[in-house]
């Protein structure tokens, strides 16, 4: 049995998807099996992702027939996965050789967590755009206020995962199933870390934001609105779930202006 099960969900991805697999095989961590959902792909993922499957067992591929998306997808994942330690990855993104490596070092060493997380470079088509250093163990408030974990960077416990259900399915979590996912393990008395350790390279355009349909933050808006009376958050901090609807309502060179400045290279901070 490994130690860990990677999940990933693989949509139209084309060549892409090769990179992002390459990076989980080449981990200095070996001991895991790596599950894959293609979620109704319908250009040459199916035989990129077999072709590979074929080089290395420890892939185990999945199917579906048309496009579920992504909480479907990582919940048939996680049926068959049977790692304590789940880690995430996404098709268009590259994990650090040492990654599994000190994240499983991390949650063996602290029996208290239930996730861990890592800092990240960014980058687009045109390279490394910019840098987040997190480290630090995130509280309710700040999960709430959306200072939480990056989604494909994270390994966590898989008996936590199951308590909770895994992720809720549903139009009403669709593009935010990470942000309920933290809220239903924190609801339950867990807790995680980010390891300022930059071991992913996430991809995100500069513009991404604009690509953000606005039914998305309505329903982030909602979401956020039940999670507060669950989590407890004070009425004088539950104007964040507001957050969503008003950043979608700025121009659009002021909200890449704050995404830039967010994400400035470390030697570029103090400028």
């Amino acid at each position: 049995m490994p130690r860990v099960s990677v999940i990933m969900g693989v949509h139209n991805s084309g060549a892409k998807v090769e990179r992002a697999i390459v990076s989980i095989l080449d981990q200095s961590f070996t001991d895991f099996e790596f599950i894959i959902c293609d979620d109704g792909s319908t250009d040459d993922t199916g035989l990129r992702l077999a072709s590979l499957a074929e080089d290395d067992p420890r892939i185990k591929l999945l199917r579906h027939k048309y496009n579920r998306g992504l909480a479907p997808t990582l919940n048939a994942c996680l049926r068959e996965a049977s790692g304590a330690y789940i880690a995430r990855m996404d098709d268009d993104d590259w994990s650090h050789p040492d990654r599994f490596e000190k994240q499983v070092a991390f949650l063996d060493a602290h029996p208290e967590y239930a996730i861990v997380g890592t800092s990240r470079n960014v980058f687009d088509k045109n390279g490394i755009w910019g840098t987040r250093v997190s480290s630090s163990e995130p509280s309710k408030l700040q999960i709430f206020r959306g200072r939480t974990f990056l989604h494909p960077s994270v390994m966590m416990r898989r008996a936590a995962l199951q308590e909770v259900g895994g992720y809720t399915t549903g139009k009403l979590t669709e593009r935010v199933e990470d942000f309920d996912l933290w809220c239903k393990l924190y609801s339950k008395g867990y807790v995680g870390y980010n390891l300022p350790d930059v071991l992913i390279d996430y991809y995100e355009a500069r513009d991404s934001y604009k690509k953000r349909k606005y039914r998305y933050r309505l329903n982030e808006f909602r979401l956020k609105r039940q999670w507060a009376q669950v989590l407890g958050i004070p009425l004088q901090q539950q104007f964040y779930a507001y957050r969503p609807l008003i950043v979608g309502l700025f121009p659009a060179a002021w909200v890449r202006r704050y995404h830039e400045q967010k994400y400035r290279k470390p030697s570029e901070r103090n400028q």
